[in-house]
């Protein structure tokens, strides 16, 4: 009887005997594309005069290789070494893995609220949309017993303060040149407040460097010890937008090395070790079938819809790169998100159910 009562318990609390994941950690770099993720250099680009930054030999050294599985490898060894031994990688296209946005403005707001939110909301419609109204996988789960006062987010652009709106859910969102620490900065916090202040800032107020950012969010990390945080980095897109090839690829490239460091920093703490499940993704794709257009991405770039998504912890089974046909949608990340913790994320607004074959172990 007692076994039945306790049985009884777990499924109406929406837990799994087999939940070992307590802390999760999502990531995304702003406007990567799919091409770069499984294929590494796009020769095309590196060629082009106009956009290599007049460097295509530092390019070719550093991330060239005649093959192709060497050349991705090259540019993120990590996420084709431990995620790819470890985790799961959808979103190659060459082998009919399709991964896409599901809203059809196909820029960073309403990319990052179909993630966020499990749903498509027309209305959000711009990257200066006001605070998102609607709620959010983290703010479902802050709202959680065990959770609440556990979430962080650190975005390098701006507008990640109105599409959490931080306001209305409650946990700390930390965006472009936001101060951390609030009345009470600790030594750390103070100078990285200081040096982001004081930073080049080629994106102007409305965006700072990803290493101030990728800072921060380890700060919180390592005295904190969230049990959701989020990190949004934003370079990808920025020298994309600005033409520049290899800042492109170098951007991407220390984005591998900062996951490195998070997974080997969870893997050696008692809190996350085994424990901690990490997601990344993008916004958001670029342009290819035109390839002077891999600078841009919206409704009129062919291409712009098209993303890709990695995991990897102890509620994803190790199949590495995924190569059956599939499509999933960004709208399905929200409740995938809210799974891996144990949890079902319900809204006012529809929620699109999780992706199934993340947790099936064949």
């Amino acid at each position: 009887m007692k076994k039945a009562i306790l049985f009884l318990f777990i499924l109406l609390s929406g837990k799994s005997f087999a939940q070992k994941t307590e802390n999760i950690i999502i990531i995304t770099t702003d406007g990567f594309r799919w091409q770069e993720v499984f294929k590494g250099l796009d020769p095309a680009i590196a060629n082009d005069k106009k956009f290599n930054q007049g460097d295509s030999a530092y390019i070719y050294k550093k991330y060239g290789s005649p093959e192709i599985k060497e050349a991705r490898k090259k540019l993120m060894p990590f996420l084709w070494t431990e995620i790819a031994s470890k985790g799961q990688i959808y979103g190659n296209r060459d082998l009919g893995n399709k991964v896409d946005v599901a809203n059809p403005y196909w820029f960073s707001y309403p990319g990052y609220s179909e993630i966020m939110t499990g749903n498509v909301d027309l209305k959000v419609n711009s990257n200066g949309y006001k605070a998102n109204p609607n709620v959010n996988v983290l703010e479902f789960l802050n709202h959680q017993s065990k959770l609440k006062g556990k979430v962080a987010a650190f975005g390098a652009w701006d507008a990640f303060d109105r599409i959490l709106n931080e306001q209305r859910s409650g946990f700390p969102v930390i965006s472009a040149f936001d101060k951390v620490g609030g009345n009470k900065p600790t030594a750390s916090q103070n100078l990285l407040n200081e040096m982001r202040d004081n930073s080049f800032k080629p994106f102007h107020e409305d965006e700072c460097l990803d290493v101030f950012t990728h800072y921060q969010a380890m700060d919180e990390l390592k005295t904190k010890k969230p049990k959701i945080l989020y990190i949004a980095y934003g370079e990808t897109d920025e020298w994309a937008h600005h033409g520049q090839y290899r800042s492109y690829l170098d951007a991407a490239n220390q984005v591998d090395k900062w996951l490195q460091e998070i997974w080997n920093f969870v893997q050696s703490d008692p809190q996350y070790k085994n424990k901690t499940t990490i997601f990344i993704t993008v916004d958001h794709g670029r342009g290819d079938k035109v390839k002077t257009q891999w600078t841009d991405h919206g409704a009129d770039v062919a291409g712009a819809s098209q993303i890709w998504f990695a995991a990897i912890g102890p509620e994803i089974a190790p199949k590495g790169e995924i190569i059956t046909e599939s499509q999933i949608y960004q709208k399905q990340f929200a409740q995938t998100i809210a799974k891996i913790l144990g949890y079902n994320f319900t809204a006012e607004h529809p929620v699109e159910k999780e992706i199934s074959e993340l947790f099936e172990t064949k």
